[in-house]
């Protein structure tokens, strides 16, 4: 009787896995099967090099270079804000905070990765963007500044937790042999243990671009729906994910080259995500390594 009820369980956690693998590969057959549609009616050179995007207007351009460059601005703007100072909090409660504060703060502030992202979106556009058209005259109502700046409040508690783990995984051993050649607190947390710890860094800094490129609900909202390839952050862009949610909630008739063209972008960001997570597991590989 024991042994059927473990082989039930076997089975079962061979199912669920089997479900997740299945679901993976439909997702990539249909970004697929229908980005290989799109591609055998529009150049992939064009796609890859034109710098207009305007697939739903009449005279039709499918270059992707407008939509990277308004996913990359508003990533790089959010990188810049939650990287500083999620890295700052990890330092913080690793080196300086008391062990019962870290126990309390840190729950808390991962409270923040529990907000619906529409709520995120909201916040940038009624409170973040009405600042900011306060100091910087002339800035558009929808723009990218605004909602890069809510995206990197929004990753940094993965930031935050991930770098901290890392710091709290380095051995005590290297801490207390800094203190005894007579560094300061401040040089041990800057010149010991971040670049002890700087592959688990490195990670989340990774999984905070990939997290940040495929955010959609805060960039739909508050960044606005005009393709154009610029890194200016003060005026209306739209990022890939934007744009899909665009065209998926519109009237684009189904099985029409315009509305394949979310799959050829689904792709694009699909290679993107899965191009960041591989150079994060290689980080982590390659100095986990170094250290064994």
């Amino acid at each position: 009787m024991p042994r059927t009820k473990e082989r039930l369980i076997e089975v079962g956690l061979a199912a669920a896995a089997l479900v997740t693998i299945l679901t993976t590969v439909g997702i990539i057959w249909v970004l697929f099967s229908q980005t290989f549609e799109f591609f055998s009616n529009v150049s992939i050179i064009s796609f890859l090099t034109d710098t207009q995007w305007t697939p739903l207007f009449a005279d039709k351009h499918f270059g992707i270079l407008p939509l990277v460059a308004g996913t990359f601005l508003t990533t790089l703007i959010a990188i810049l804000v939650a990287l500083p100072i999620g890295l700052t909090i990890a330092i913080y409660l690793n080196e300086y905070a008391p062990k019962s504060f870290r126990k309390i703060v840190k729950p808390l502030l991962e409270i923040l990765a529990a907000v619906p992202t529409v709520v995120y979106g909201f916040f940038a556009l009624a409170v973040i963007t009405p600042f900011l058209q306060n100091l910087i005259p002339g800035m558009a109502g929808f723009n990218a500044l605004s909602a890069g700046i809510v995206m990197g409040i929004m990753i940094i508690p993965l930031i935050t937790s991930m770098s901290e783990d890392a710091l709290f995984a380095v051995p005590m051993s290297l801490r207390e042999a800094s203190y005894g050649m007579g560094s300061t607190r401040l040089q041990t947390a800057f010149k010991v243990m971040v670049p002890a710890a700087s592959s688990g860094i490195i990670v989340s800094v990774i999984l905070g671009i990939s997290r940040a490129v495929g955010e959609t609900m805060i960039v739909a909202i508050a960044a606005g729906q005009q393709p154009r390839l610029t890194l200016n952050p003060l005026v209306p862009i739209e990022t890939i994910t934007t744009y899909i949610v665009q065209v998926s909630t519109g009237d684009v008739a189904h099985g029409s080259l315009e509305y394949r063209t979310i799959f050829a972008a689904g792709m694009a960001l699909f290679v993107f995500t899965f191009i960041l997570n591989n150079i994060s597991y290689w980080v982590k590989k390659k100095f986990q390594e170094k250290y064994e």
